[in-house]
């Protein structure tokens, strides 16, 4: 499987883009944003998407973003989106001038699990890394695009068979901003299967003499 950019298509296209074999750019439109349901109790699907198809069940599938965000969570990133209530996504929301939130969000059955950590504003480039092993999910971020660092492994009960993934870009309050996507590459999965416990058989008793 290769990165193609004839087999994007848009969930909502914005209004202002452009596409080529080397870059994506996206210019993002005020009050556009993802969140189903928790804490905040709002609905919002409408962001602008752009992803490719696929049933292959392990891959792995990195971009490096540039932002110029100024305004509270302003973002960019990448996204593996089913539908409005079955969804992952990474990427660097904006805060203020000190700090910004670099993050993942998976949503099941329409709820949202929102998972941070907090970086420096000045940084306006990132590096993501989504991995699939059938309907597990590893998302790994990285500054140079040589060391990646783990950010969340999550499981999407929907994601069985054909699924959805790409980038995205949004503005959830009244702004706007340019969001550039690079070195978007598909490869075999670079997150290993897992080598240490086994999983316990089913109807397998646990040891109780000691």
């Amino acid at each position: 499987m290769k990165f193609d950019i004839q087999q994007l298509h848009w969930t909502r296209i914005p209004k202002k883009f452009s596409i080529t074999n080397e870059q994506i750019k996206i210019i993002t439109e005020p009050h556009t944003d993802l969140w189903q349901r928790t804490y905040y109790h709002f609905r919002n699907d409408n962001a602008p998407l752009l992803q490719m198809e696929t049933e292959e069940q392990f891959f792995s599938f990195e971009v490096k973003t540039f932002f110029e965000s100024k305004q509270r969570f302003d973002q960019c990133g990448i996204i593996l989106y089913l539908d409005s209530e079955n969804w992952i996504k990474a990427s660097v929301e904006y805060e203020n001038n000190d700090f910004q939130h670099l993050g993942s969000v998976v949503t099941n059955n329409g709820y949202s699990d929102w998972a941070t950590t907090e970086i420096d504003s000045s940084i306006k480039s990132m590096w993501y890394r989504l991995s699939r092993r059938e309907d597990d999910f590893r998302i790994e971020h990285s500054f140079d695009g040589i060391n990646y660092k783990q950010m969340r492994i999550c499981h999407l009960e929907k994601a069985k068979g054909k699924i959805q993934f790409g980038i995205y870009a949004c503005s959830p309050e009244n702004s706007s901003f340019k969001a550039t996507f690079t070195n978007m590459e598909i490869t075999e999965c670079k997150w290993l299967a897992h080598d240490g416990q086994q999983p316990e058989h089913s109807g397998q008793k646990p040891d109780t003499d000691f």
